[in-house]
């Protein structure tokens, strides 16, 4: 995990790439990957404007939406609902989640961990392996490193119909890989 920067469980097997972070200061660091505490999810949305706020919501409505489909335990099944999902579990230790900042390339080869790279326009400048299918202009699948690239996480970029779509990829892609 040297260099990777991000928020959530480090041996997460469910990683999420973005471009940017948030402008916030967390209790207990900003190197390597960091497990949230209960309550910084909100904190962060608060302080660091309504995207981050919408960045966390998507991330838990697809993780909730998942939840029985995938073959990476989530654990979410506890959870009522995906608001309560968010605040409990995710981005925190043992979540299986994680946002990472910084580039993909240096987990391509773990096995067992699926790939998403969030934004069209920043898949692009990360130089995505030459395996990557396009299937339109906001979805691509790897099948080879279990990566794929969707929409931002935002309400009007990843809608629930196209995290529909998205769980039907990931689903697609374990089954290809063999879980």
């Amino acid at each position: 995990m040297s260099n990777l920067l991000g928020l959530g469980d480090p041996q997460a097997q469910f990683k999420v790439y973005l471009a940017n972070r948030p402008a916030f200061s967390f209790a207990h660091g900003q190197s390597e990957i960091i497990a949230l505490q209960q309550g910084e999810i909100t904190a962060v949305g608060q302080a660091c404007a309504n995207g981050w706020r919408k960045v966390f919501n998507v991330y838990a409505k697809l993780m909730f939406a998942l939840s029985g489909e995938s073959t990476i335990a989530m654990q979410q099944n506890e959870f009522v609902d995906w608001q309560t999902y968010r605040d409990q579990r995710l981005l925190q230790q043992n979540s299986n989640t994680a946002l990472l900042f910084s580039d993909y390339k240096s987990t391509l080869s773990q096995n067992d961990v699926l790939h998403i790279v969030m934004g069209r326009t920043y898949a692009k400048s990360l130089h995505l392996p030459t395996s990557i299918q396009w299937l339109d202009k906001e979805f691509a699948v790897d099948l080879k490193h279990k990566l794929i690239v969707c929409p931002y996480f935002d309400y009007r970029q990843l809608s629930n119909i196209k995290i529909i779509r998205l769980v039907e990829l990931i689903v697609q892609l374990q089954r290809n890989k063999g879980g």
